[in-house]
């Protein structure tokens, strides 16, 4: 189990660290999007979401459970969007820009487990 979540982490902590920087970089993106983008977009995040709970669904109080909850994250995220494609989205405020830190920082703790982590 340790090497899938290794693996697995090794895998969403970049991701999590491009989206956490480049959201930031261009808040003004999220002002500007249509319903279908935004629905589009809870697919995408609904799909890995539920990939994620399927392939890492343990609630064990170590690094790996930080997978777990970001799993749950995207899809209940990805839920959201498409049920609500119109709804009010992020926008340029203190809040938003604690909740990418919190990304980003989730992404760095992940790269440390998959890439920096001693055997």
């Amino acid at each position: 189990m340790k090497a899938n979540s290794r693996n697995l982490a090794g895998l969403v902590g970049p991701v999590l660290v491009a989206l956490g920087a480049t959201e930031a970089m261009n808040m003004g993106m999220f002002v500007e999007q249509t319903a279908p983008v935004v629905y589009l977009n809870g697919t995408l995040l609904f799909i890995a979401g539920l990939a994620l709970v399927r392939a890492h669904n343990h609630w064990i109080f170590d690094w790996s459970v930080l997978l777990t909850i970001v799993a749950w994250s995207a899809l209940c995220l990805g839920r959201y969007r498409m049920m609500i494609p119109a709804g009010v989205q992020a926008g340029d405020h203190v809040a938003t820009y604690v909740m990418l830190g919190a990304i980003l920082v989730a992404g760095a703790v992940l790269c440390w487990a998959g890439y920096g982590r001693p055997d």
